[in-house]
């Protein structure tokens, strides 16, 4: 198992350090929430990151989107 100390939490909430997908099952434990509530946050995170600066950010979300449901139905 991964330890987390103090100060690399408190980076993380302040946004000063980026959480790593490995890390998500310890904040889960360490804030009670389910696991994947918080992997579905990780990943919109990811994703804004990704496109926060783009002209054509939200179309192109809702392009993966699009691809996701198209994946999901095969």
């Amino acid at each position: 198992m991964m330890k987390m100390d103090a100060t690399q939490l408190s980076k993380i909430e302040k946004g000063l350090q980026q959480l790593k997908r490995e890390q998500i099952p310890i904040i889960a434990d360490i804030l009670k929430v389910e696991k994947d509530e918080l992997m579905t946050l990780w990943l919109a995170d990811q994703i804004y990151s990704v496109v926060k600066d783009e002209k054509l950010a939200k179309e192109a979300v809702q392009v993966a989107e699009k691809k996701i449901n198209f994946k999901k139905r095969k």
